[in-house]
């Protein structure tokens, strides 16, 4: 029987550090030594290979290029394995995660983003049960079938779907959090998969966009936002959308003039879109009066999408030379699993 291949990607970040045992500063790992750190992986009987950005990146250096050429690694590398391991710092993990979502169309085959928040080398590192749970869940088959050919996010004991994660803990082990949708599984003796939640294959060709969009902005409200500050941000050149986040259920002051420069940035072509600051729950436009103008002025719902897939979702949609009113429709709508509707 052919052995499970697996390709891990490396891009950087605290989990691909290890102790020097001659100067004992931290430095990225061998990947050649991957066995002797790891030898349990040895019991898995996988071909296990892996390709390292160069130079690695932390992961606050993220950015769209980087985003585009992980998306290439794994589509030029698809037909030889059945799964692929994202080694990424855990800062800008969820919006990783979130466009590779976007930029990986029809895909078939599990893409497992993990991090640590501590380095393999260090004793109590979080390191190793990521890793080694990452690369079981990426070689996971029922039936010859991928378990869950989807883009997730393991950290700490939970799987979480790439698109619908957010980090809110810097200092904790359960660095991310999912509150607007359930883990599609748990590790503890076993790795329980929640099944009823995982997307089903596509079995179409696998189709990977290589094209981003990043005149998009978030802008976050707050109460006594200076009127300045909100006309300098819609009135950005270039600029193609703003990610308004809201307060509550997606609501925003009734004043005249934040109303009226709302209505002449989206007259000017400008997309809004709507997405509350709040880590779980929903943006419902109109349930208060203090979104119901917003909403009759054409600004879009988010629903219960992250900001973090609201970016990646906007920056990928502006980037497939789609008409306003379309790129409007798709936000409202769930492509890969981002928003509950």
């Amino acid at each position: 029987m052919q052995k499970t291949s697996i390709l891990i990607i490396y891009t950087g970040g605290t989990i691909g550090m290890v102790k020097n045992p001659r100067t004992g500063s931290l430095s990225p790992i061998d990947f050649d030594e991957l066995y002797k750190l790891l030898p349990v992986l040895e019991s898995y009987n996988y071909n296990i290979d892996r390709k390292s950005f160069d130079p690695l990146i932390d992961s606050s250096d993220m950015k769209p290029d980087f985003w585009i050429r992980i998306a290439q690694l794994i589509g030029e590398n698809y037909e030889q394995y059945d799964g692929f391991v994202v080694l990424h710092g855990s800062d800008t993990m969820a919006y990783s995660s979130s466009v590779l979502s976007f930029l990986l169309e029809n895909l078939s085959k599990p893409v497992v983003f993990t991090g640590s928040q501590l380095p393999l080398g260090v004793t109590r590192t979080d390191g190793l049960e990521n890793f080694i749970n990452a690369i079981e869940i990426a070689a996971a088959k029922v039936d010859n079938k991928p378990v869950v050919p989807e883009v997730s996010v393991y950290f700490e004991n939970k799987l979480f779907r790439g698109n619908r994660v957010s980090k809110f803990n810097a200092d904790s082990f359960q660095a991310f959090t999912s509150e607007n949708f359930p883990p599609l599984a748990e590790a503890g003796v076993q790795i329980k998969y929640n099944q009823h939640y995982i997307l089903k294959p596509n079995l179409k060709k696998l189709k990977v966009h290589q094209s981003l969009d990043s005149n998009v902005i978030i802008l976050k409200l707050f109460p006594g936002i200076p009127q300045y500050a909100i006309d300098a941000v819609l009135n950005t050149k270039k600029l193609k959308a703003v990610i308004l986040e809201t307060f509550g259920s997606g609501n925003a002051p009734t004043d005249r003039d934040f109303l009226k420069s709302i209505e002449k940035a989206i007259s000017n072509g400008l997309i809004i879109y709507n997405v509350t600051q709040c880590k779980g729950g929903h943006v419902e436009m109109g349930k208060y009066a203090t979104s119901r103008k917003m909403l009759q002025l054409g600004v879009v719902s988010g629903h219960d999408i992250t900001t973090e897939a609201a970016m990646a979702k906007l920056m990928f949609l502006l980037g497939q030379d789609l008409s306003i009113e379309r790129v409007k429709e798709l936000l409202e709508e769930p492509i890969r699993g981002e928003i509950s509707k």
